[in-house]
């Protein structure tokens, strides 16, 4: 069965799932050979009882523009999850997940997964970008950073913006050129 990577970003009003809420989240779906087939994107609403981290939020208040984005249209957890899962089993191929950092981004979306669909079609496991370029270009980890990685890596006139659908499509572009990338 080929394997669908799936490129994910979260927002988050806090570093904690359950403690904090994921306010939103976008994945863009790439095929191996790095066509994009399908995206999926959420505005949640917050989780009873959770609250804003306060740096997290002062951070926030810097971005207006995405913080407007991601408060707009807002459904509930399990609304957004269980049409998550359905999304993810309609896919040609085997979910990966794929994120930047993925430790952040998987613990969120796996919480919200489990807790509110019963059920991770990606398993309990994520691929990380930043290792995965550590390994292409046999650097340190703490020297992977993107300053330091090849500017064809990167792809043309996609800002990161702090929506999560935009994030998710840049951040797997860079996943696949990374993919296609061999050192000379």
């Amino acid at each position: 069965m080929a394997e669908i990577f799936v490129s994910t970003d979260i927002e988050s009003d806090g570093p904690i799932p359950a403690v904090n809420s994921m306010l939103s989240f976008g994945s863009a779906a790439f095929s191996e050979d790095g066509d994009l087939i399908s995206t999926f994107t959420r505005n949640l609403e917050t989780l009873e009882g959770a609250v804003g981290d306060p740096s997290t939020m002062k951070w926030w208040a810097s971005q207006p523009q995405a913080w407007e984005a991601c408060r707009q249209n807002l459904v509930k957890p399990v609304e957004a999850m269980q049409d998550y899962v359905a999304w993810l089993k309609s896919l040609p191929g085997k979910p990966v997940f794929v994120g930047y950092p993925a430790g952040f981004d998987f613990t969120h979306i796996y919480w919200y997964l489990m807790r509110f669909a019963g059920e991770s079609p990606f398993s309990f496991s994520a691929l990380d970008i930043k290792s995965y370029a550590m390994a292409k270009l046999g650097t340190s980890f703490r020297q992977t950073t993107k300053r330091n990685m090849p500017k064809e890596w990167f792809p043309p006139n996609s800002p990161h913006t702090h929506v999560a659908l935009e994030d998710a499509i840049e951040q797997g572009r860079l996943f696949i050129n990374i993919r296609k990338w061999s050192p000379k």
